[in-house]
Formats: C-alpha cells, structure tokens, sequence
C-alpha cells in the first residue's frame, strides 16, 4: 500500500510547481528564435511599403535597386501573383501587391542584399507610380451602399458581401419579442470598442533556404506551421511534399503570428531566385503594419431584465472594422455575438453583425477574437441595471450565473462556470462592498 501510495504521489501533477522544460534555457540566452539564425552565405532581405492607403499601381521600377552594390535580387508582386489566406473564404493577401495597395504599409517590392543596410538603402532606388484612390477609413464609411459613394474607386475587395461590407451575420434565438414584452426594465445603449495591437518582444521573422535537391526549407516565428505550410504550397506553386516549415521558438504572439504572412513567401522566393538562404526580420513599424490586432467595434445593445435581475431579452448590433484584409474576420464577427450567452443565462436573445473593410491594417485573432468587445459592453449594461434596479452589481451577476452543464438559449454547452468564485474572491480582496458603502478610504 505504502509503495503505491507513493508512486500515485509521484505521478500527481496537479497542484505543484513545475519548472517550465525550455525556461532555463530562455534565461541563460541559450533559445535560438528566428531572428538568431545566421546561414552560410545568407542574404538579407526588406521590403519596399505603400506609404498611400488606397492607390492602384501603376509601375514599379526596380532598375536602380539591382545595380546597387551588395544587391543581389528584387521582386515585384508579379513574381508571386497567387493570393493567399488564413480562410478558405478570404484568399485576398498577395505576396507583393500587384495591381493595387489597400493600406498605408502594403509591401510592393523587395530586395536581398549581403546586408540589412544594403537592402535598406536599396529600398530608396526602386521607383514606384501611383493612382490614388478614395479612401475608406471609418466604419460609418464602410457601410456606406453602393449608391452613396463611388464603389468602382472605393471597393476595396470585389469578393464582399455589398460594397465594402465584408461578412454579414443574423441570428436569433427565441422570441425577442415576447423577451422584451416580459421585461420590467429595457434598456438600449450605444458602446465603442477601440481596437489594440499585440505587443511581443520578438518582432515576425523569418529565414528559408533552397536546398540542392529543389525543397524549400523555412524557419518563422508562428504560431501556425501548418497553415503556413499550406498557404506556401499554393502561393509557390510546389508540392507540399517539398516545403518544409519549421516554427521556431515564439518570443511572445498572443494570437498576432496565426495568419501566414508575406515575409514568410518573399523569403522563401527571394532563396529560390538567389539559391543563397534568406532572412527577413521585420521591424517594430513593419509589426504594426502587420497587426491582426484586435477588431475596433460600435456596438448597438437593447437589453429587456425583469425587477430580480434575469435577463428577458438581448439584442446586438455589431460593426467591426476589419481593416484591409479578411484574416479570421468571418469567424470574428461570428464570435461577436455567438459566446456572449455562456455567462448568465438570456432567455431570448438575436445578433446581427456586419465587418467592414477599411484601408487600415488587417484586424484578426487577438486572445479569444471576436468576444472581449461584446462582453465589455455587456458587462458595463449590467452595470447600469444596478444602478436602476438600486441592486449590489455583484450580486445581481451572483444570482443570475449559468449553472453547471446547461445548455444556452443558442445550443452551446456550458460544463462549469467559475465566474462566481472568481467574483466572490475579488469582492473579498478588493473589500468592494465597505468601498461601495463608502466604509474604506484610500
């Protein structure tokens, strides 16, 4: 007994500390993230951005950036026309854009040099012609129909649902109707959600090399090997079988690195072009640009609650700002509306949403995308109940928590539900009640 006693001890994890397996490493500077790798003969590569949010591309001369000294390749979109993306549904990410830039940042061209500051200053040679476009730059303007501006100048992706209207969504489950009539108290309030980036230490990078026997070998900072290999295959045009993607160790992602991204092709043509690997390593500016950060999103909510806190009706209206690209976006307006019924139960409830385009940085998943925005303005509504109910807005969500293994009035499968232990602690550490009361200062 005593000896199994003691290898059931052994075997219990649960509730002891753990030294993570690559932490000593990560503290002694022994991890070798994509940016640390250095490969005989490499070249260095950077690209050439729009500094215009919405122009078409007249032409591109890169005359001047190959004689320069050190300059061993450039490219234009052209040498790598095929569209790519995260979803099967918004294929609309090009290497190099190659008729028409969305966004101030859009990379147009790029070089490889022997050095960073070589294929910098060769940047400055290539001459590029622009056509500006209007620009679409607020949610109210990307809803705009198409009999209110000059669609064939604005459209920003001619695969949209209407005009610059990416995605639209509408579900209801229930009767909103009847929830509404049954309530004691109905409120509607307009909420604003800005948007926000990601901010790891360690910048997108990447290295490929082009092996003797033709197959493509590349490193990257993602959180997405898989896909990334997927969106190579196609964009190259080679069989999977001869890509090989390598995810390096992540200095910090957050949901920013899950998209394939164009460093990782250009790379990956500039090493097939050269037969020398390739490193691109972006800069701070260039992570910016390549954001996939948060959704900016206004938010319509009319919510009916009966005299005890339930909650009789919900609807949402959302509008997100996708910015220039699809990325994840048709599962992020899906997600504004779809996890805001697991908290507390909603006897009817009804989203719409629509996500625009925008000529800005790509939107995309930023640590459970889609929901943050949602749940911000629901909690603060809450809020407002309490005050008109004259009810403690801890208790008022303490008595109305979805119950362990409950299905919600949308068919989701709630398991447990820690959200009241959660507030329990925090009104008992914080002494939010005695504050509230205006009991404790400072």
């Amino acid at each position: 007994m005593s000896e199994n006693k003691d290898l059931q001890a052994s075997l219990t994890w649960i509730g002891k500390s753990w030294a993570q397996v690559d932490g000593l490493a990560k503290a002694k500077g022994e991890t070798v993230y994509a940016d640390d790798m250095f490969l005989p003969r490499m070249l260095f590569a950077k690209m050439l951005r729009s500094p215009h949010p919405h122009a078409r591309i007249k032409s591109i001369d890169l005359t001047q950036a190959l004689k320069r000294p050190g300059v061993v390749a450039a490219m234009t979109g052209k040498d790598l026309p095929i569209p790519f993306g995260i979803l099967p549904v918004s294929q609309d990410e090009e290497s190099l854009c190659v008729d028409k830039v969305r966004m101030i940042g859009d990379p147009v061209a790029a070089v490889a040099a022997i050095d960073e500051e070589t294929a910098e200053s060769a940047l400055e040679d290539i001459v590029v012609e622009y056509e500006l476009l209007p620009s679409v730059l607020t949610i109210e303007d990307g809803l705009k129909s198409l009999e209110e501006t000059e669609i064939s100048k604005t459209q920003i992706h001619e695969y949209a649902d209407s005009g610059n209207i990416h995605k639209q969504v509408a579900l209801e489950f229930g009767d909103i109707e009847t929830g509404f009539a049954e309530a004691d108290h109905i409120r509607e309030e307009l909420f604003y959600y800005e948007g926000n980036t990601h901010l790891p230490l360690e910048q997108h990078s990447a290295v490929a090399q082009h092996g003797a026997d033709g197959r493509i070998t590349l490193w990257s900072s993602t959180q997405t090997p898989h896909y990334v290999h997927r969106a190579l295959a196609k964009v190259l045009e080679m069989p999977a079988s001869q890509i090989r993607v390598i995810a390096t160790p992540v200095g910090g992602g957050f949901g920013g690195k899950t998209d394939p991204f164009q460093h990782e092709m250009v790379v990956c043509k500039l090493a097939m072009m050269t037969g020398r690997p390739v490193k691109l390593t972006l800069t701070r500016e260039e992570v910016f640009y390549t954001h996939r950060g948060r959704h900016p999103v206004l938010m319509w909510v009319k919510a009916g609650m009966k005299s005890d806190g339930s909650i009789t009706a919900l609807h949402f209206r959302n509008f997100l700002d996708g910015g220039a690209y699809g990325s994840y976006g048709v599962a992020s307006t899906y997600y504004t509306g779809a996890l805001q019924t697991v908290t507390y139960p909603i006897a009817n409830y009804k989203f719409e949403a629509m996500r625009v385009f925008t000529n800005k940085a790509p939107c995309g998943p930023k640590r459970g995308h889609g929901t943050p925005q949602p749940r911000f303005a629901l909690e603060v509504l809450l809020d407002k109940f309490a005050e008109d109910l004259e009810l403690d807005p801890a208790e008022l969500r303490l008595r109305h928590l979805i119950p362990d293994n409950s299905k919600t009035v949308n068919h989701l499968t709630v398991t447990t539900n820690g959200l009241g232990e959660c507030i329990r602690k925090v009104t008992e550490a914080s002494r939010f009640q005695q504050r509230a009361n205006g009991i404790v200062f400072g």
